[in-house]
């Protein structure tokens, strides 16, 4: 199975697709910090460059990226939902 995403740190909320993602295809990702692997089924179709969840996320919890806060969910994300502006509020304002 070829990397469909790929995930900056260990820890990291999200994985940014190199590819387009159908709704419930089973993808793996790769941490570029170790190397390691993850595999996600996709809850949605998530477009190349964008995000998608590694892990469960409640409301108003923060989600992680480059081992930062990049923003909060403005709503629960699950495990491979498309994360985008539609349930992240960006951290920057």
């Amino acid at each position: 199975m070829a990397y469909k995403f790929l995930v900056h740190h260990v820890g990291d909320s999200v994985g940014v697709a190199v590819e387009d993602i159908k709704a419930g295809e089973e993808v793996q990702g790769v941490f570029l910090d170790d190397d390691s692997t993850t595999v996600v089924v996709a809850k949605a179709a998530v477009p190349l460059g964008h995000k998608i969840a590694l892990n469960d996320v409640p409301k108003e919890d923060s989600i992680i990226e480059y081992q930062e806060k990049i923003g909060v969910a403005t709503e629960n994300i699950k495990k491979g939902d498309y994360v985008h502006t539609h349930n992240l509020k960006t951290a920057r304002w």
